[in-house]
């Protein structure tokens, strides 16, 4: 049979496994990227395996999370993380050369080969035909170490571009139309393949946005074909050498199908406070507007910020407006420099950033409490903004423009004057001077971890007991994300690298007295329940190894995000789901409940029975392989490693 592009390089990179929908796969994987905020528990967790250098081809550590140095803190992580690079031999990218994706695509992407990185947004490297999968840190630090990368084999979603875009209408409408057909877990477990004649009209920064925001809608990945786009998009930047076409093969079928005829989208925009309540910017006209934010790995092409700079030229910002334009990349940057737009934001009344995350995750340009912030990031989940009472909606740059003249929501089709198409340079080379390669091995051993009071080493995880008897300590609702659990902010953020300082933070905003009622039940333990989608947006296995060492042992859910959920037993938490929904309502906080010999109940079969505190039963079931049942009876990856060792 044929096979899809997705599929063509999964068997290209197939260890382990077989290619069934749902089976666990084992993947080689050729390049692995590191942001800052968890890079850090990856350096210290490859140190605690005692790995001398890695054995990716290529891994490359980012510094473009921690970029506001109110104190020492992130300031000190940047030189740990520089010096763990020279360790281990893993290029250095430094403050101010931007955010990982774009930055990854500009100097290190290549078609065809697999990336495994420890952010959720790294498929966007699928712009380039890369298979790319976000992952919880351990997992890509065990990648780093030489082990495959495990995950359900995914189905394959066929996404058929018809027709090209309106006036108007952009990249970010193209995702966000299929946010609103399929919300934020309509492709869990999937790879959205995109393919058809409406892919020409999109240029490989707009196919980054599309790739990028793939993983909102829960996502293993999104791939698009190599073509003469990406060609042009390597040669630009001094890489054609890597370039090779990649398509998927003639009469090949999709597990799934889907069509989006470009011509008959209109701008939309994502309400408050998730990416998939779409609607059309009609239904919002007039609402009144505090800040437009341009920038992120949302939309962190040249065009994105270039076409804000001529919808505004020779006008000014609504005074009641902060205009925020945060560039992604270095290299975008200097472009827009050179090009004039970067002084034409100035002069319209734009505030200028440097390249980084920044407010996309709460690193600055927090909005007002309860005033409306339009912003071309991935995600507006509660709080995200560094404002827990925030007001934030997802749209296009154009839409953000628009509004930020008129000074309230407004359609972009409604401004008087020519639709602009800016096109980036033909010339974009990428400097690299910018990075810092890995040291040869003998000079990598020689040099020493800059650790720091912030930089603790791991605890130990114990395994759980055979018997589970246990408190629910806290029950909450459907699409919980990994920023309610562990918040990030420019408050919480920097304190990452120390499980120990963050875990006083765990579901403050959901449940402030979580952390005391779980420091009080100590090494007892407890469980958590949950509703639809547990755990979704960031990989961040904060949100997983901190409530453990708070004493989580397991976790009870309607559905759990996939790498949320292949996180929790990485660090000795047992994910379970409901066979009856309605079952949820009979578990509420201060219910106790246990699992007789759980680990025999895992090896028999999908079910698991626990017994709840009145004599009733409740049947459960999971969906562990037998490598992650290995995994969760050693107590953690870290246990397992080194019982697999010796």
């Amino acid at each position: 049979m044929a096979d899809t592009l997705s599929q063509k390089l999964i068997r290209e990179h197939l260890i382990g496994g077989e290619m069934v929908p749902g089976q666990e796969i084992a993947l080689r994987m050729d390049q692995a990227l590191l942001q800052d905020i968890l890079g850090t528990l990856v350096m210290l967790e490859l140190d605690a395996m005692g790995l001398e250098r890695v054995q990716t081809a290529t891994s490359v550590q980012y510094i473009d999370h921690t970029l506001l140095q109110q104190d020492n803190i992130n300031a000190d992580a940047h030189l740990f993380l520089k010096s763990a690079c020279e360790r281990l031999g893993v290029w250095y990218s430094g403050p101010g050369n931007g955010i990982s994706h774009p930055v990854h695509m500009e100097r290190f992407g290549v078609p065809g080969q697999s990336l495994v990185g420890c952010d959720s947004h790294t498929p966007a490297a699928g712009a380039l035909g890369m298979l790319a999968v976000g992952a919880g840190g351990i997992e890509v630090a065990m990648a780093m170490a030489g082990e495959p990368l495990y995950l359900p084999m995914p189905e394959i979603i066929g996404v058929r571009l018809e027709g090209e875009l309106p006036d108007w209408v952009s990249a970010k409408d193209v995702i966000l139309e299929l946010l609103r057909r399929h919300g934020v877990a309509g492709a869990k477990n999937c790879i959205l393949e995109y393919h058809g004649p409406g892919l020409a009209s999109l240029d490989a920064m707009d196919r980054h946005v599309l790739a990028n925001m793939g993983t909102e809608m829960g996502a293993t990945s999104s791939v698009f074909p190599s073509d003469e786009v990406t060609r042009d998009f390597l040669r630009s930047r001094g890489r054609e050498a890597d370039w090779v076409a990649l398509a998927a093969e003639p009469g090949c079928r999709f597990d799934r199908e889907e069509v989006v005829d470009l011509s008959r989208l209109e701008p939309l925009i994502a309400l408050p406070s998730s990416p998939d309540k779409v609607v059309p910017v009609t239904e919002v006209v007039g609402e009144p507007l505090y800040q437009a934010y341009i920038g992120s790995s949302g939309n962190p092409g040249y065009r994105d910020i270039a076409v804000v700079a001529e919808i505004v030229k020779g006008r000014n910002v609504a005074g009641n407006v902060s205009l925020d334009i945060n560039p992604s990349t270095r290299r975008i940057l200097t472009a827009l420099i050179d090009e004039g737009h970067l002084g034409t934001l100035i002069a319209a009344g734009a505030r200028l950033h440097q390249p980084g995350c920044n407010g996309c995750i709460g690193m600055g340009q927090a909005p007002a409490a309860g005033r409306n912030s339009l912003r071309t990031v991935p995600r507006n989940f509660p709080g995200r903004s560094g404002t827990r009472e925030d007001s934030v909606f997802l749209c296009s740059p154009e839409t953000a423009a628009a509004s930020a003249l008129y000074g309230v929501i407004s359609d972009p089709r409604d401004l008087d004057m020519p639709c602009p198409r800016p096109r980036e340079p033909a010339e974009m080379r990428v400097n690299d001077d910018w990075f810092e390669p890995p040291l040869p091995a003998d000079k990598a051993r020689r040099v020493e971890l800059l650790a720091t009071d912030n930089t603790p080493p791991l605890p130990l995880i114990a395994p759980l007991p055979e018997t589970l008897e246990i408190p629910v300590l806290l029950t909450v609702g459907d699409n919980i994300s990994t920023d309610d659990i562990m918040p990030a902010g420019a408050h919480v953020l920097p304190l990452w690298s120390n499980v120990h300082a963050s875990a006083e933070h765990v579901f403050e905003a959901i449940d402030p007295d979580y952390v005391s009622r779980a420091r009080a039940q100590g090494d007892a333990g407890h469980a958590i329940v949950g509703g639809a989608n547990y755990g979704q947006g960031s990989s961040r296995e904060n949100a997983a190894l901190v409530p453990r060492l708070l004493g989580l042992q397991l976790v009870i859910a309607e559905s759990i995000a996939r790498i949320h959920w292949q996180n929790l037993p990485c660090f000795g938490v047992l994910p379970l789901t409901f066979v009856d929904p309605s079952d949820r309502a009979r578990l509420h906080q201060g219910q106790r409940l246990r699992i007789d010999e759980w680990r025999d109940q895992l090896a028999a079969g999908c079910e698991v029975v626990a017994t709840l505190d009145g004599g009733e039963a409740l049947t459960l079931t999971h969906e562990l392989s037998p490598r992650q049942r290995e995994i969760l009876s050693a107590g953690g990856v870290i246990n397992w490693l080194s019982h697999k060792e010796v």
